[in-house]
């Protein structure tokens, strides 16, 4: 019963998360693993210290992700998978406003993905490269909701061989 819950729960969130993003639940934890992510580059190159928030925000839902994964808890992994995807469609923000740069930077004056872009010679293109990112958030949120739904409903063998499936 807690699975279907729990899978209901994250249909939901992910749904909303599909449909109205912008900023959500856990995005102050998600800036944290972000500005984490410069500190531990700072030991690196100019690109990996840049890179290393987008690197940080990435690591923390996958690390956990694993960690579940290794314990047999998938529904929990599923979870991380959506967060994962968040974290994505968060990133793309950040991106899309590379030319703009009107949102508001915490700890420094660099724009991330700004310095990045314009680095690698992408920045008249930022839109469509936040566009390819938020469309890898949005995947993995629907491969979480959709394991987390595998996980809490699954088919049996005998509805298998009713339905002809297992053929």
């Amino acid at each position: 019963m807690a699975r279907t819950i729990q899978a209901a729960l994250l249909a939901v969130y992910g749904g909303w998360l599909l449909v109205a993003y912008r900023w959500h639940l856990v995005d102050g934890a998600n800036l944290l693993f972000h500005e984490a992510g410069h500190v531990f580059f700072a030991w690196g190159p100019p690109t990996l210290r840049i890179l290393g928030g987008t690197l940080g925000q990435l690591f923390f839902p996958i690390a956990a992700g694993l960690h579940f994964l290794g314990r047999g808890r998938v529904q929990d992994a599923a979870v991380c998978l959506v967060w994962l995807g968040e974290n994505g469609m968060n990133i793309a923000v950040y991106a899309a406003d590379a030319q703009a740069q009107a949102l508001p930077l915490v700890g420094g004056e660099i724009h991330d993905w700004h310095w990045l872009l314009s680095r690698w010679g992408l920045l008249a293109h930022c839109h469509g490269v936040a566009s390819a990112i938020h469309a890898l958030g949005a995947l993995a949120v629907l491969a979480g909701v959709g394991l987390a739904m595998a996980v809490a409903w699954p088919r049996s063998t005998e509805e298998e061989a009713a339905t002809g499936a297992g053929l």
